[in-house]
């Protein structure tokens, strides 16, 4: 057929870490790269099992992804400005972005909270913080995602304690909660508790929901962090999936039903550069899922092995230099998203190189959504991309290689057994090591940074916090404590560490705590008091 084979020029002295494929990339597929392809195993039909081509008959014909647009920052009155702003633009659903004290379970006013405050999110100590962060937002009507992990329990019972302010019960809330605490020992680190007793609050989650909040998601199994810490789209799809079925396996060993919780679970994915590569990463991703579930949990409903996911553009392809190139890389990771098949779709934004976004660059990155789903016309055909002999063969080479890289985790003790080892941590670190290295030699090319480079300095706004906040969310956090009711506010927090210590769900007491005014750092310490706190070994 006259094709030609690109021969990596990576040096092959070295064998590449797990995950990087050896075998050089085809510059032209034909019949022969589907040989022996079964289309009715490996395609079937939109709908059906194995879902390659999406877990819906009719797509985004029938429905839309959900649009959303991660935000948080400064106060929480300031962040519901912003979010507001986000509803009347047309955005379909919130995305809550929490500042670093939040995320590790410090109050405002905790001495190792100081500088942090309001910075990379919003600051939430108590339930005055988040009544005033969902204010005048009915959520009854807004499906709501919360990026939260070590505390994910403490900030769901505030919501849902916000929720029952309003008179909204839990059935009627819609969302996600990221809850998925393995990838932060992996990628991200804002863990507080050892792993296992940070599965105890993952299972409890998924116990309470299952129970009183049946529309929730109460999961998003995160492969977006791990690539974005430099893994390689293999490495994505495998760690992820080892997370994953630790997670399932410990809410079956808790008792739970995996065609019931199986039917809440979510997953979140990175929209990387490599357009083909990426597409093809996600249709992989549905069909691996679907036999996981299937073949090794023995799910049975159809809802169960389906992989429902969530994807954000690749922050880390951003770059500070010529920040308008932003907009075209997020616009091409978007168009892989939708191609891919996902639910719901977040865009980066160009000036988040340099800071937190403004209001006109999240209009832009929102924009970029909206005109992908109105203007392409790639909304109109279901998986387009079937039958393509790159996609497929792509597909395929995708799903068999994470196939092959979690049984190496299984073989290392499934997910906590090769992060305690940093098994999992050296590969991707492994990965980015080899990447950057291929950046640096101009072996990948970085448009702007070191190819095609530009001696002007950027001349964007960008948006400047007040650096007021601080002080402003200590006083008010105070205040909180100085106007609850002592003895209540003791005998909630007694409750918490009872339920701790005797194994009782964690959910129902820690909803009572933030409803008697305990902050999220009081929540947090009476954990810690139980379960003490993880001290990173080396990976090396």
């Amino acid at each position: 057929m006259g094709c030609i084979m690109a021969v990596s020029s990576n040096p092959k002295s070295a064998a590449p870490p797990p995950g990087v494929p050896e075998t050089p990339a085809t510059a032209c597929y034909g019949p022969d790269a589907l040989e022996g392809w079964d289309p009715d195993r490996q395609l079937g039909f939109p709908g059906e099992f194995p879902y390659t081509r999406g877990i819906q008959p009719t797509m985004y014909r029938g429905r839309l992804w959900t649009m959303r647009q991660y935000a948080g920052f400064g106060t929480a009155a300031e962040s519901n400005r912003r979010y507001r702003y986000l509803l009347s633009q047309g955005v379909s659903g919130l995305s809550v972005a929490f500042d670093l004290p939040t995320q590790m379970g410090y109050d405002s006013d905790h001495t190792l909270s100081a500088g942090e405050v309001g910075k990379v999110g919003v600051a939430i100590d108590s339930i005055e913080d988040m009544a005033e962060l969902f204010a005048d937002i009915p959520l009854e009507r807004v499906s709501t995602s919360m990026t939260i992990n070590s505390t994910a329990i403490i900030l769901l019972a505030l919501y849902i304690a916000v929720a029952r302010r309003q008179g909204v019960a839990g059935p009627k809330l819609s969302g996600t909660v990221q809850n998925d605490i393995l990838k932060e020992y992996i990628a991200r680190g804002t863990y507080i508790y050892p792993p296992r007793s940070s599965l105890r609050l993952v299972t409890d989650l998924f116990a309470y929901c299952e129970r009183e909040v049946p529309n929730w998601n109460v999961i998003s199994i995160s492969g977006y962090h791990i690539r974005e810490a430099g893994s390689t789209a293999v490495q994505e799809l495998a760690f992820t999936f080892a997370n994953a079925v630790a997670y399932v396996q410990a809410a079956i060993d808790a008792g739970l039903d995996v065609n019931r919780f199986g039917e809440r679970l979510s997953f979140f994915f990175n929209a990387h550069n490599d357009f083909l590569e990426e597409v093809a990463k996600f249709r992989a991703a549905r069909r691996l899922w679907a036999r996981i579930m299937a073949d090794r949990f023995h799910a049975t409903n159809p809802r169960a092995q389906q992989l429902r996911f969530h994807t954000q553009t690749a922050g880390s392809t951003l770059t500070a230099q010529q920040p308008d190139n932003n907009i075209v890389r997020v616009a091409l990771q978007a168009l892989a998203a939708v191609l891919g098949g996902t639910q719901s779709l977040h865009c980066n934004s160009r000036d988040e190189a340099l800071a937190l976004p403004t209001e006109e660059s999240a209009r832009i990155a929102l924009r970029t959504q909206q005109i992908i789903a109105a203007e392409t016309g790639v909304a109109n055909t279901v998986d387009p991309f079937a039958g393509a002999y790159a996609i497929e063969h792509l597909t395929d080479e995708i799903e068999e290689a994470a196939a092959g890289l979690l049984a190496e985790v299984d073989r290392r003790g499934g997910a906590l057994g090769a992060i305690e080892s940093g098994f999992v941590q050296r590969a991707i670190q492994d990965a980015a090591y080899q990447d950057q290295r291929a950046v640096d030699a101009g072996r990948r090319v970085v448009v702007g940074m070191n190819q095609f480079v530009a001696d002007d300095a950027p001349t964007i706004d960008v948006l400047c916090l007040d650096p007021d906040v601080e002080r402003r969310q200590v006083e008010r956090v105070r205040q909180v404590r100085a106007g609850r009711s002592a003895p209540g506010w003791r005998a909630a927090i007694d409750r918490v560490t009872l339920a701790a210590r005797d194994g009782g769900n964690l959910m129902p007491p820690i909803i009572e705590a933030v409803e008697a005014h305990a902050t999220v750092g009081e929540i947090a310490d009476a954990l810690r008091a139980v379960f003490g706190e993880y001290r990173e070994t080396s990976a090396g």
